[in-house]
């Protein structure tokens, strides 16, 4: 059976020239950084440089030498991508040009939802868009945990790591999270079931 070479050791091949070795590693991340990406940036060109500016700030702090390995690589990544997207967000405030509509697509997306007939399509669809909506309301902090446990599919390891908090802080978080969307549910009566 074929050992798995760590992010560390592909990485210091990558400094010794091997060029391929980054390629390895990409490929290995690119569907979690992707799809972190995707949850805050809807519009698919904009999420796809968000994305190759992330890797190009990776290979830059690589060869600069400022990356030191501690286990945590992918987590160092997504604090690339999560910083990227704050500073994109804070250029479009200046600019004072965004809105909702700009960036609504469909997250929720799945084989699943392919299979279903067209009235459990609908009823997922209404499902899905009342779940963004609470996600929505929910303060930042308790949004981003949300956001990065169910759909970027990050431990509450890498949350604590990304965020800069504890791990008990991240689980807080998302307590608040699910006990603040349970009361908008019951406020709006709102049913995410297909009954």
């Amino acid at each position: 059976m074929k050992k798995t070479i760590s992010d560390y050791e592909l990485i210091q091949r990558f400094i010794k020239g091997e060029q391929s070795c980054f390629e390895q590693i990409i490929h290995r991340h690119k569907n979690k950084v992707f799809a972190y990406i995707s949850l805050y940036i809807r519009d698919q060109a904009l999420a796809e440089d968000l994305y190759q500016d992330t890797f190009m700030k990776v290979i830059q702090s690589v060869k600069a030498g400022k990356y030191y390995d501690n286990g945590k690589f992918i987590s160092w990544v997504m604090r690339i991508a999560h910083n990227l997207i704050i500073d994109h967000f804070r250029r479009v405030k200046q600019m004072n040009t965004i809105s909702n509509d700009d960036y609504e697509s469909d997250l929720f997306n799945s084989k699943k939802l392919a299979e279903a007939n067209v009235e459990d399509n609908m009823i997922r669809k209404q499902i899905q868009k009342d779940v963004r909506r609470m996600i929505s309301q929910l303060p930042d902090d308790q949004r981003e945990v949300v956001i990065l446990r169910h759909y970027a599919g990050l431990s509450f390891k890498e949350i604590a790591d990304i965020t800069s908090v504890s791990i008990n802080t991240a689980l807080g978080r998302m307590r608040y999270a699910l006990i603040n969307m349970r009361k908008i549910m019951e406020e709006k009566k709102i049913s995410l079931t297909l009954n």
